[in-house]
């Protein structure tokens, strides 16, 4: 018979919007399965740049998700809700959630659940869903990435940047990256970068440029990056946004864009639907899973702090000076 699970868990809760220690440890009740849903038993969390925007007030969870921070986690499934199938009571899985991962406890679509890949713990696997599902919609089905293309990615370092690099290196294409250090580039070119750009000394535009131009370029940085990026595309080349950590304004010349045939676009991942996120976990699946239990991608780790540490956790990843995914451990290995 299934364990009886308690009626409160431990949290983490946006008390006010803020700096990082508005994040408060707290009790909470319990989530319930709803229908398609099932609830994790989390075991790590991992922590992203929209969990500090959700701080300051400045991306709302979607109607019916929890206010609580997290939309990534690892553990045991200890509750199935009804309509699902795919999945039993005791899998292991890594999940992108609409929220909740600061929490012992979280309920997400079962269509979002995947297996822990084959080598990997469970510390490992809460850091793949957010930058995976991020990465291969905007990437690759976005993007349209192909073998031998030039792809530009900025914060190469980040854990977004360091899936990218993986990913776009494992299927054939050439890659660049910019990052704020030389031992940042020097990661980058670790793990498959073939040229990484200190942005603090050299111009990404003039390197682009000298080289025919990016097929494609990620950027999560905006501001005056978004000319730039304009002037480091070849042409055909397509510009794909997932934030804008500068600011999402600046002058464009769409003569420019119209003559040089260039495509600019961009998306997020939390106000999708569901089965829009369901459709990206069979891609994964089918394509990346494999590449990580071969070893050909795998997450980088930077930290990682306790559940009731979460502030500190974010003024690490505010800082700037990580390489790779912060978790937080709620649970642990089982």
């Amino acid at each position: 018979m299934p364990t009886a699970l308690p009626e409160t868990m431990r949290a983490v809760e946006i008390s006010e919007h803020g700096a990082p220690d508005v994040l408060k440890p707290v009790e909470r009740p319990l989530p319930e399965a709803r229908h398609g849903e099932v609830v994790i038993r989390v075991a790590y969390a991992g922590v992203n740049r929209p969990d500090a925007l959700q701080r300051a007030g400045a991306y709302a969870p979607p109607k019916g998700a929890s206010d609580l921070p997290g939309l990534e986690a690892s553990g045991e499934i200890v509750a199935i809700g009804a309509g699902v199938t795919g999945v039993s009571l005791g899998d292991r899985v890594c999940a992108l959630l609409p929220g909740g991962g600061y929490a012992d406890y979280v309920a997400t679509p079962a269509a979002h659940c995947l297996p822990i890949p084959k080598g990997l713990g469970l510390k490992e696997a809460a850091c793949l869903p957010e930058t995976c599902f991020t990465v291969w919609s905007n990437v690759v089905t976005r993007g349209g990435l192909t073998a031998g293309e030039r792809f530009l990615v900025h914060g190469g370092s980040s854990g977004i940047g360091t899936t990218a690099i993986q990913l776009a290196s494992a299927l054939g294409a050439r890659v660049y990256a910019t990052a704020g250090s030389d031992d940042k580039c020097a990661a980058c070119v670790g793990l498959g970068a073939e040229v990484a750009i200190n942005y603090r000394d050299e111009d990404f535009v003039e390197i682009l440029k000298a080289d025919g131009g990016a097929n494609l370029i990620l950027d999560m940085v905006g501001g005056d990056y978004i000319p730039r990026n304009i002037r480091a595309l070849a042409d055909d080349g397509r510009l794909v946004h997932i934030a804008f950590l500068q600011g999402p304004k600046a002058e464009l010349n769409f003569a420019q864009i119209m003559a040089r045939r260039l495509t600019v676009t961009g998306s997020t991942l939390r106000p999708q639907s569901d089965l829009a996120k369901a459709r990206i976990a069979r891609d994964l699946a089918e394509a990346v899973w494999p590449l990580i239990e071969a070893g050909k991608l795998r997450p980088v780790m930077d930290s990682t702090f306790p559940l009731a540490e979460a502030a500190a956790a974010h003024a690490r990843m505010e800082g700037s000076t990580h390489i790779g995914k912060i978790v937080l451990e709620v649970g642990g290995e089982s």
